[in-house]
């Protein structure tokens, strides 16, 4: 009976031994994502690479620089045709000033220039008045121009101040400056100005003072912009603006938010040109006005905003209509998604169409 057994056992042994196991190939299968950047997204990247410490990008090019390879170490796993709609955050913590090296951008009022300014000798500037000589000073101002100002202001007193200036949205404005006071609160009290390595420390010292100054937080309001000026050595000395908002709380970083496309082709992730559109009432207004399809489809279309009983010929040349006069100077080869509604009998079913421009003419793809 032994021997039965363990004839059979081996068998069963052999058998085993003989059957394929399956093989799951690697990038076997394809995936569709949405999401947002999660700080574990973002130290995916080495940490040499500074978005795995800021949480951030400085740009769009840098995002579309990183977000593959954050894709890759992400979900290594995906095949080709793979896509993902992926969105970051754009902390652009300077305000990029036209020019902020220090002795560019500092000036001290003369005599010369209050006679030209006020018409009088009495050598000091009202508020109103240091906004007129910056007109004076700098009649073609560009946009992000910074100007900081010595001069002597009269409010009852005349008193020796130094003020920044942002030329911000077509005007001059006086902008938040950072005392040497403060400077000295931090330990930077010797030069008046930061080094290189507090940059990461200046949104809390920032927000540090701005609390502080009750000038401020006696009016703040929740989404109020500061844009404070400062000055840092980094080998030269400059003078620069970093733009921080309330959120009821404390003072941040200004940051903004942007969304990619990219899609895995050749084994890697590269940036989807795919254009996605979804049909507006503008839009089935302009077929309904339009000869395209019979009358009592146009008029359906402007009165549900939905397409029924319509040609495939016939609801690609409306889509086509749409694009050509939505999207006036197209992109060439690069695939326009249409999401337009169709109804069923019963409901309205959101469908897609895909065309492409060849350099002269739309076609279905």
């Amino acid at each position: 009976m032994k021997k039965i057994c363990y004839l059979l056992a081996l068998v069963a042994l052999a058998f085993t031994a003989c059957q394929k196991q399956p093989i799951v190939p690697t990038g076997a299968y394809t995936k569709a994502m949405t999401f947002t950047l999660a700080a574990t997204d973002y130290q995916l990247l080495p940490s040499t690479d500074y978005p795995s410490s800021s949480l951030s990008f400085n740009s769009t090019a840098d995002a579309d620089t990183y977000i593959p390879q954050i894709l890759s170490l992400k979900e290594p796993q995906l095949g080709n045709g793979s896509s993902a709609n992926v969105t970051f955050t754009i902390a652009p913590a300077s305000v990029k000033v036209a020019d902020s090296l220090y002795s560019h951008v500092a000036y001290t009022v003369t005599s010369a220039d209050y006679v030209a300014v006020t018409g009088n000798n009495y050598g000091d500037f009202s508020a109103s008045d240091v906004l007129n000589f910056l007109a004076y000073k700098y009649p073609t101002p560009v946009a992000n121009q910074l100007a900081v100002i010595s001069y002597t202001l009269y409010t009852g007193s005349d008193n020796s101040v130094v003020n920044s200036f942002l030329y911000l949205n077509g005007a001059w404005q006086k902008i938040y400056q950072v005392s040497p006071a403060q400077y000295a609160a931090v330990g930077d009290g010797t030069y008046n100005n930061f080094s290189s390595s507090e940059q990461s420390n200046l949104p809390s010292y920032f927000n540090a003072f701005l609390k502080a100054d009750i000038s401020i937080m006696d009016t703040v309001k929740v989404n109020d912009v500061e844009y404070v000026s400062y000055q840092i050595y980094t080998g030269a000395t400059y003078q620069k603006v970093l733009g921080l908002t309330y959120d009821g709380n404390n003072w941040g970083t200004i940051s903004t938010q942007g969304t990619l496309a990219f899609l895995k082709t050749g084994g890697a992730w590269v940036a989807n040109q795919t254009i996605y559109y979804t049909l507006t009432t503008a839009d089935t207004k302009l077929i309904a006005a339009s000869n395209i399809g019979t009358a009592s489809q146009r008029t359906n279309l402007g009165k549900y905003g939905d397409f029924s009983g319509w040609l495939a010929v016939d609801l690609n040349n409306a889509l086509i209509l749409v694009l050509t006069t939505d999207f006036p100077n197209p992109k060439v080869n690069v695939d326009y998604v249409v999401t337009y509604l169709v109804y069923n009998g019963s409901s309205d079913i959101p469908t897609k169409a895909t065309f492409q421009y060849n350099g002269t003419a739309w076609a279905a793809h």
